[in-house]
């Protein structure tokens, strides 16, 4: 379709447009955000209006065509009875109509914020011989006064301006802008108060034709979308002119399609708080469920959806029982979720709340218990749509075996950073089949490379592999705590602040001039409560592991068996040989990759990755002898 086809580029006059607005033919798509100008900015854009400067152009969707959302009104316009059809749907633009709307039509004060950022109750004006002096005088014209329409000082005991009467603005030549496109009798009344004085009266006829005719007459360039545009068009649109900087999720474009049909998807993900009784939402059900399902967004629970709503449209062509609308190919992009038809939402939505729900289970027993320690959040969206088309069969030992090696891949590939729903779409069919005791290894698990001089730049959560190592070291070797000996379990995760600290205390090593780019790296970490890591202190290992025994009345096995859980070699330890304990627990760490990947863990040697310079920057980081 050619852009000929697609819009129009008009022009409309501002009057005109609110009075569309206040009678509905102009409304909002719903998916619109909220009114959130200030004072500042809405004086700015009526003094922009007032000396005919320009103000940008609009957008706007003729309604009627395929692409149906739901309409709501513009802030401050009441409809008594049924609203009307909007003939347009405002696409960018809100800011400044509503602004405009609010300050020159509504007969109330607007509520908005000062440049403090405090809620204000104000009316706009204009000082009439302002309006009419210089440009220095014209561009401070327009002011706001609050609801009591006083200006005071001295706490309230002096006025510096009333114009809480018809009687006080016409004394003051202050002209109220919500009169501007009703101003007549405004007029009238000026002119009654000052029939004495010609002088006063005379600046009306000016001030009409200056001030105004400009708002009456003033142009603003509208594009409009033809009613034959699509979603996908609209939404791109949206986010590349919209004025507001907010980018347009799919979520709030299909909230606002499905509205149109009387579905609340808003509602549905986040609930109904105020109902009586109260209605969870799938969001706050499935953060119940366990602290890592909080990361997921609605987004990714759409992606779900859809990743389910296309596989089944394609086992149906593949059944020859497909037809039009039905889709022949897996696909959670953009324009699959805008596509995604309402009747294929409520199908699949269940499916996919209960895939996430696996999808929390299966991570705790990954150790992975919190958003904030999530390798990929992103994986989530295939892992749940994995574990639910699974069936039954999800929590078989030899099929959760197999998707537990393509999540690890995934991690310690780190291949859900970018380009990811082409992935998704892949990893759904094959990680299906292939768990279920197929021969075809999936592409993520072949795309899978980890290489061992990766274990020294692994220094923060930025990383994927940084956070699963962090959740293989409490997993495999189970991390048990050096002073209580407990386990790592979600409750005591969250109760005593396990979180990831050096082994060799930071403080130490850079005492002894070792360089931050070894030993910050994920080998000198492991899993510890933040009481132990308080008690370790900056001491070397030696004296901590010393303390340590002689408080809690352990001997020195009992220590080294903890020590072991984590890892790390308790003779290395105790000689505070921190090459030669980075050697051998990256040795068993990539053990533990490769375990978890099914993959080889390749490269250098840890000798030399870790008990020396590898490159001529690590020189000012070598380690004291």
């Amino acid at each position: 379709m050619t852009a000929e086809t697609t819009f129009d580029a008009t022009s409309d006059t501002l009057a005109h447009l609110l009075s569309e607005v206040a009678a509905g033919r102009l409304q909002l798509p719903d998916f619109q955000r909220g009114w959130v100008w200030d004072d500042g900015h809405i004086a700015a854009v009526i003094t922009s209006v007032a000396r005919n400067f320009p103000i940008g152009a609009i957008m706007t969707l003729q309604t009627g065509g395929e692409v149906r959302f739901m309409p709501r009104s513009v802030e401050g316009v009441v409809f008594v009875g049924k609203p009307p059809e909007p003939e347009r749907l405002l696409l960018d633009g809100q800011q400044r109509l509503t602004s405009m709307f609010q300050a020159l039509n509504l007969k109330q004060a607007i509520r908005t914020r000062d440049s403090k950022r405090r809620e204000v109750d104000v009316f706009y004006y204009v000082d009439i011989r302002k309006a009419l002096g210089t440009p220095e005088e014209r561009e401070n014209a327009v002011f706001s006064i609050q609801h009591a329409r006083r200006i005071t000082e001295d706490f309230g005991r002096r006025t510096l301006l009333d114009l809480a009467t018809p009687e006080r603005e016409f004394e003051a030549a202050m002209f109220p802008l919500n009169q501007t496109f009703s101003c007549e009798d405004w007029f009238d009344g000026f002119r009654d108060f000052w029939r004495e004085d010609r002088a006063k009266q005379d600046l009306l006829k000016p001030f009409r034709k200056e001030f105004i005719d400009v708002f009456k007459s003033y142009a603003v360039p509208v594009i409009q979308l033809r009613r034959t545009a699509s979603k996908e068009a609209v939404c791109r649109v949206f986010e590349k002119v919209n004025t507001g900087g907010v980018a347009l999720t799919a979520f709030e474009l299909l909230t606002a399609t499905y509205a149109a049909e009387g579905f609340n998807l808003r509602e549905d993900w986040l609930g109904h708080p105020k109902a009586m009784p109260a209605v969870k939402g799938r969001a706050a059900r499935m953060a119940e469920a366990g602290k890592v399902l909080e990361a997921v967004e609605n987004t990714d629970f759409l992606q779900a959806v859809s990743l389910l709503h296309t596989a089944a449209g394609k086992a149906l062509t593949e059944a020859g029982q497909g037809g039009r609308g039905i889709p022949s190919a897996i696909s959670c992009t953009r324009q699959s979720i805008l596509d995604l038809p309402l009747a294929g939402y409520r199908d699949h939505a269940d499916r996919a709340e209960e895939g996430f729900r696996r999808a929390r289970q299966f991570l705790w027993r990954e150790k992975v218990f919190s958003g904030y320690d999530l390798p990929y959040r992103t994986q989530v969206v295939p892992l749940a749509a994995i574990l639910i088309s699974l069936g039954a069969r999800w929590n078989d030992a030899a099929v959760r075996a197999r998707v537990r090696n393509w999540f690890w891949c995934g991690v310690f590939g780190e291949l859900y950073g970018s380009a990811i729903e082409s992935r998704f779409a892949r990893d759904l069919p094959e990680v299906v089949a292939w768990a279920l005791g197929g021969d075809a290894l999936p592409q993520t698990v072949q795309d899978c490379n980890f290489f061992a001089d990766r274990l020294r730049t692994l220094q923060s959560r930025q990383s994927a592999a940084y956070k699963g190592l962090h959740a293989l070291i409490m997993q495999r070797g189970r991390a048990l705590d050096w002073r209580t000996g407990a386990e790592v379990q979600e409750q005591t995760y969250f109760d005593e602040s396990i979180d990831i600290h050096h082994i060799f205390p930071r403080a130490w090593c850079e005492k002894r001039g070792i360089g931050r780019g070894l030993y910050n790296s994920i080998v000198n970490k492991t899993a510890l409560s933040a009481p132990t890591n308080r008690f370790l202190g900056g001491d070397a290992p030696s004296t901590y592991l010393n303390r340590l025994q002689e408080r809690q009345k352990l001997g020195p096995e009992q220590i080294d068996t903890l020590l072991h859980t984590h890892f790390i070699d308790p003779a290395r330890l105790r000689a505070d040989d921190l090459p030669g304990m980075m050697v051998a627990r990256a040795a068993a760490l990539a053990a533990e990759i490769a375990h978890a990947t099914g993959r080889p863990v390749t490269g250098a040697s840890f000798a030399e990755i870790f008990g020396s310079r590898t490159t001529p920057e690590d020189a000012s980081e070598e380690m004291a002898a």
